[in-house]
């Protein structure tokens, strides 16, 4: 089993995406490929949780539209 990674970023945290977040197919009732939430969206985190099969830190942020999107590290920075 891998050990979880600590999250760089926590709960309430104001964030901007970094790049255009694509549905990878896991987006339910949108089509694959289309653009979720375009680089240079703010939104809040809204839950922290662990990638269970490689340990990696995932972050539910919620944007204005009030679309909750799972977002990994390199796909967000701080506000």
């Amino acid at each position: 089993m891998i050990e979880p990674r600590q999250p760089l970023y926590q709960w309430g945290q104001r964030m901007r995406v970094v790049s255009d977040l694509v549905n990878d197919g896991g987006y339910p009732d949108t089509p694959a490929d289309a653009l979720l939430e375009p680089a240079g969206t703010v939104g809040e985190i809204v839950q922290v949780g662990t990638h269970v099969d490689s340990g990696t830190p995932i972050y539910l942020v919620e944007f204005p539209d009030r679309r909750v999107i799972g977002c990994l590290e390199e796909e967000i920075v701080p506000v």
